[in-house]
């Protein structure tokens, strides 16, 4: 249910240009919705369009002085947990929690 709220809203973003047959979406890799779940969702909805996926890596900064992408030991619905490559503490988030309408092709 999540993931149709979530593609709704993308679809409604993009037929706000015109007449779409396409459309490019970055899918962060700690998003509310995981990537292949978005994309069948998509799919479904607009069986007509052209629909990319594009991933984007997480990024975490830790205390430990870490900066890369973390270790996600779980990933659903609005629900993740991920840890520090390097000490396995809790990292703050920089970026990957994003779901973003990257490029809308038209006709």
């Amino acid at each position: 249910m999540h993931d149709t709220i979530i593609c709704r809203d993308i679809l409604d973003a993009a037929k706000a240009h015109g007449e779409v047959i396409g459309i490019t979406v970055e899918v962060g890799d700690l998003g509310h919705v995981p990537l292949p779940e978005l994309e069948e969702t998509l799919k479904k909805l607009v069986p007509g369009w052209k629909v990319r996926l594009v991933r984007k890596k997480a990024k975490v900064k830790c205390r430990c002085g870490y900066v890369g992408e973390p270790t996600i030991a779980e990933h659903s619905h609005g629900h993740a947990i991920f840890f520090c490559k390097k000490c396995k503490g809790v990292p703050e988030l920089l970026e990957g929690q994003d779901i973003i309408l990257k490029e809308v092709e038209i006709k």
